[in-house]
């Protein structure tokens, strides 16, 4: 499962910058038009995003043991999403062995 987890990350890490990327050539992010940006379903889907994003965070602030860390990843998440929420993943995947089981991944160590 640690291994299946770690090449989902990297696609999930490597497709975000990929796509993050290339709207950014495209367009800036100040540039949409103010038709999508008022539009309820867009407003939704930021509430929907942001509410996830704090939820994982939940995981993270418990697994970190230092406030400067937990505040430092809280940043990161709320500004890049799931760039920063991939790449910790990945961390944390490869801080246990490939055997590992989920509560090895999941819980916090001593």
């Amino acid at each position: 499962m640690i291994w299946f987890l770690r090449c989902f990350f990297i696609v999930v890490l490597v497709s975000m910058l990929a796509v993050t990327s290339w709207a950014s050539m495209n367009c800036a992010l100040w540039d949409i038009p103010g038709s999508v940006g008022g539009h309820p379903w867009f407003i939704a889907t930021l509430f929907d995003t942001y509410w996830a994003f704090l939820t994982f965070y939940c995981w993270v602030a418990y697994k970190e043991r230092t406030w400067l860390a937990r505040v430092g990843w809280l940043l990161g998440i709320l500004l890049l999403g799931n760039i920063v929420m991939a790449a910790y993943m990945l961390i944390e995947l490869f801080r246990v062995r490939p055997d590992a089981r989920m509560e090895d991944l999941l819980l916090r160590q001593s």
